[in-house]
């Protein structure tokens, strides 16, 4: 009796040690390695990738965000602010202008196969208002001149990037709706074009917060 009280008191007492060293190494000094490790090599990353504009933080450059109208009485979507480049569509992006209350509502894709009809649908729905939104006079867009990106969401609905077709479709719009020359608006672009990660990795890409960022400097110039 008294070896097996001994016995499970002493199992007992190493498990707890057990418990205790693993606590410190992988609760305490591993997360603190890892943290100075991280804050000493690449903090902007360590930190969320922050983006900020005279001085303030107004996003990450890892998650998307909306442009948005005031949500009116009764509507049941805010009408995109046409002044800004427009991100991909989805619900997952949080609503804000360039400067203010970034928040996140959820997140989603477009994720139905290509021949469901309520796909077609909504696709066919974006495509026509993405043209009839970037057509000003003497820039008429037409049906096959939207990419992809314009109609669909990406797979984590969060996506901060455009295509460069995608930006350069709302060049002229821009331009008119901020009473700029179009030639400004795409060397915006142009300039906030990032290539391919090494050269080959992934496809060229152009961060919206960072370039309604450029775009809202422009003008109050």
């Amino acid at each position: 009796m008294n070896n097996s009280v001994g016995n499970t008191a002493r199992l007992l007492w190493a498990g707890l040690r057990a418990l205790l060293v693993l606590t410190i190494v992988c609760g305490v000094l591993y997360p603190l390695a890892v943290t100075g490790v991280a804050q000493g090599i690449f903090p902007n990353r360590a930190n969320g990738s922050e983006i900020t504009a005279n001085g303030k933080v107004v996003g990450s450059e890892l998650i998307g965000q909306r442009y948005d109208l005031p949500l009116k009485k009764g509507q049941e979507t805010a009408a995109p602010d046409l002044k800004w480049f427009q991100p991909r569509p989805s619900n997952g992006l949080g609503t804000n202008s360039v400067n203010t209350q970034y928040k996140l509502i959820l997140s989603g894709a477009t994720n139905r196969s290509g021949d469901n009809k309520e796909l077609i649908d909504w696709v066919t729905a974006a495509k026509a208002a993405v043209v009839k939104d970037n057509s000003v006079p003497g820039h008429p867009v037409s049906p096959a001149d939207v990419p992809a990106d314009a109609v669909t969401s990406s797979g984590s609905g969060l996506d901060p990037a455009i295509s460069p077709a995608y930006a350069q479709l709302q060049i002229h719009r821009v331009a008119e709706r901020n009473h700029l020359d179009a030639a400004q608006v795409e060397k915006l672009v142009a300039d906030s074009t990032n290539g391919r990660i090494l050269g080959f990795i992934g496809e060229p890409r152009v961060n919206v917060l960072q370039l309604n960022i450029a775009l809202k400097e422009l003008t109050e110039k």
